[in-house]
């Protein structure tokens, strides 16, 4: 049966109930074990670590006095983040607003951590709330992978592959904001794919619904490939071959099959009809907050509301043109994706704009009466606060723009996917000789967490990522699903190539982790395809199994584990590692 036929006679989606409980199930009990690498001894370090010194210190302040302050960089000649990490009230040395530089949404997500476990002192506290966003991006990038491949076993390696995944593991262990950016993205993304799906199971009710009316008319659409074939426009069987559109059937649904007529002859019949508005979606509003408040993390977001939102227009409009819809691209554009953005770009910018709620209502915010100590600067015809708040952003963007300060960990972007240059976000050595230490008590004893990615996933993946374009235009012919896993590439890795002078890390790939496993199990899917049951799964079992050691021999450096010295130089394989 063909799928035009499947789908006609109903059969969306023929999955059991036991089926999709185990879609749930399954997901789950991955996420929660991605979640145990991530919450064992996740106070480990005591220390304020890497850019923590911004964003937690940012946090605590917000939770205290509504809004970021300046701090000191020493008190009685203890460093502040020593006195942080000890616990030690600071409220009295955070009189002034300080300047930042990253919308403050993140910033609160790790002050929620802050009051619901302890406050300073308690780097658990602070380090939950990218720990909790990162075992649920496990269970989202399932679900993804189950709305995409349609298969749980795919759904679970790539559930593995992200709760093993170094950079998962070290960015979800300590408060920085890209796990957040990360989350909320994939979160997004599952949303369009929901609304994928919604939007085909419409579409297939409307072409059931519309052809088997009694004046249905069918429109003869002639494959470009038979148009180049055929020289001159010439005619096979009386049936004209010439691009030309024209009606040639009215009938019910007894009287004239299209997917018989495609059998007989090399051109496709399509309704006269351009379907049902499929527009709007409750998938889709969700999608759109999501990603609103994505950008309230770091402006980042903003590229994927772009990309994303281009790309289910899209993946609309080619529904259309597979259900067999006509003149399905134009009315992907004026009947999708024109009232589309009429309701997705004002919530999209309504949630980045209550991530800022904080800073409208403190009147001694920084900047926040930038307009009134500046009259006649800005843009005039706007109140006050809104020019001041412009203003700001202004400020922000020349920040962004201009950031090119040399730093030991500095990384092209272009490197990220290859983990040239991971970050070492802590290494200390140690007085004693803990765990792994004690077997070897004549070497230096160090505690380390280096941002790096599990080697073979990110190789492996980003080789899989360039086949899987190759596969989805020659073997395939076309396959949506490739735009699936393009899709973060273009919204997380792709925009950054205007910024190759600017300064940037490694860690920053964090947000493309999920496209990276979608890309492997994409040409996964493929091969399973090709081979049997039995050589794939040994075959596969085999590579998951490697990773996972990879994953293991790693795992010391990616959580603060005391060892010996020579056991993290051993993890060094390159100089750009150390």
């Amino acid at each position: 049966m063909s799928e035009r036929a499947r789908t006609l006679a109903g059969v969306i989606d023929p999955r059991t109930t036991s089926e999709r409980i185990a879609g749930w199930v399954w997901p789950i009990l991955m996420a929660l074990f991605g979640g145990l690498l991530r919450f064992i001894r996740l106070g480990q370090p005591q220390a304020v670590v890497f850019d923590e010194t911004y964003y937690v210190k940012d946090a605590w302040a917000m939770l205290k006095t509504g809004e970021p302050r300046d701090w000191p960089v020493t008190i009685g000649g203890i460093k502040i983040d020593e006195l942080f990490a000890s616990g030690r009230n600071l409220t009295d040395w955070l009189p002034v607003a300080e300047y930042v530089v990253h919308p403050p949404f993140g910033k609160w997500c790790i002050a929620l951590g802050l009051q619901l476990f302890g406050g300073a002192g308690n780097p658990f506290a602070w380090r939950v709330a990218t720990a909790t966003v990162g075992t649920l991006a496990i269970l989202i990038l399932c679900r993804v992978v189950l709305r995409i491949f349609r298969s749980l076993p795919m759904a679970l390696i790539a559930g593995f592959l992200m709760a093993i995944d170094g950079m998962g593991i070290t960015l979800s262990r300590t408060g920085l904001l890209d796990n957040f950016i990360m989350v909320l993205a994939l979160g997004a993304f599952c949303c369009l794919l929901a609304h994928r799906d919604w939007a085909d199971q419409r579409l297939a009710a409307a072409y059931r619904r519309q052809s088997r009316q009694r004046h249905a008319k069918w429109i003869p659409v002639v494959p470009w490939r038979t148009r180049m074939q055929n020289d001159n426009g010439s005619r096979r069987g009386g049936t004209d071959t010439s691009g030309n559109t024209s009606t040639i059937a009215e009938s019910a649904e007894s009287e004239f099959d299209p997917d018989a007529t495609q059998a007989m002859a090399p051109i496709r019949f399509v309704l006269d009809s351009t379907g049902p508005v499929i527009a709007f979606s409750w998938w889709r509003l969700a999608a759109a907050i999501l990603l609103g408040l994505a950008t309230g993390v770091k402006w980042s977001g903003a590229y994927f509301f772009a990309v994303f939102c281009l790309i289910s227009v899209f993946w609309d409009a080619w529904l259309r043109h597979q259900h067999g819809f006509r003149a399905w691209f134009v009315t992907g554009l004026w009947k999708d994706g024109i009232l589309a953005a009429l309701y997705m770009i004002p919530v999209y910018i309504a949630a980045y704009l209550s991530t800022w709620s904080g800073w409208f209502i403190h009147p001694d915010s920084y900047m926040h009466d930038w307009a009134r100590t500046n009259p006649g600067k800005g843009i005039t015809w706007l109140p006050e606060d809104l020019r001041s708040f412009v203003q700001y952003h202004v400020q922000m963007w020349q920040f962004h723009t201009t950031l090119d300060a040399p730093h030991d960990y500095k990384a092209n972007p272009l490197t990220w996917p290859i983990q040239q240059r991971p970050t070492s976000f802590y290494w200390r050595e140690l007085a004693d000789h803990p765990g792994l230490c004690a077997l070897r008590p004549q070497e230096t004893c160090v505690a380390a967490v280096t941002s790096l990615g599990n080697p073979l996933i990110w190789w492996l993946g980003t080789v899989c990522v360039v086949l899987g374009v190759i596969v989805a235009v020659v073997a395939k012919g076309g396959d949506w699903r490739i735009w699936a896993v393009l899709a973060g590439f273009l919204g997380g890795w792709l925009p950054w190539a205007q910024y190759l002078n600017r300064t940037t890390f490694t860690f920053y790939a964090i947000v493309i982790l999920p496209w990276i496993i979608l890309g492997f199990i994409y040409v996964a899917d493929w091969l399973h395809e090709l081979f049997d049951a039995f050589t794939f799964w040994w075959v596969m079992g085999g590579v998951l199994v490697i990773i996972a050691v990879v994953s293991l021999f790693f795992y010391p450096i990616w959580t603060a584990i005391p060892v010996p010295y020579s056991f993290w130089l051993s993890h060094m394989w390159f100089d750009s590692w150390i």
